[in-house]
């Protein structure tokens, strides 16, 4: 379980890796907080929930240069301030450079989010 790619990545934000397969599957789980809330009823804004998503899709290809170049989510049910939450993402398609990641998060047994990403592992750095 080495992790290769996003190593700057601030885990209070997107996450903790707890498992990685690379270019299979990675495991990645978010305590939500205060820095994260949307309004005073404890609603946890949506980017944080993609955040993890993206951070869990690239742990699964686990490559220096892996990227996004698209996403089709869903958001299930809202986050709340205190809940943990739990990504899976999985590789489910490889064509060349391109990888197709599926990833559900999770809090406790109930589904609050899934999506399809495009990840693209490049030649070089995309900033290079």
């Amino acid at each position: 379980m080495k992790q290769i790619t996003h190593s700057g990545i601030a885990i209070d934000l997107v996450g903790r890796v707890l498992e990685i397969e690379t270019d299979h599957f990675a495991r990645v789980s978010l305590v939500t907080n205060e820095n994260m809330l949307a309004d005073e009823k404890g609603l946890i804004h949506g980017g944080f929930t993609f955040g993890l998503a993206d951070y869990a899709a690239m742990l699964a290809v686990n490559h220096p240069n892996v990227v996004l170049t698209a996403a089709n989510v869903q958001y299930i049910h809202p986050v709340k301030l205190g809940d943990i939450l739990l990504a899976l993402a999985r590789v489910e398609k490889k064509e060349g450079q391109q990888r197709q990641v599926a990833v559900e998060i999770r809090v406790a047994d109930n589904t609050v989010f899934h999506g399809q990403f495009t990840c693209l592992i490049t030649n070089k750095h995309v900033l290079s």
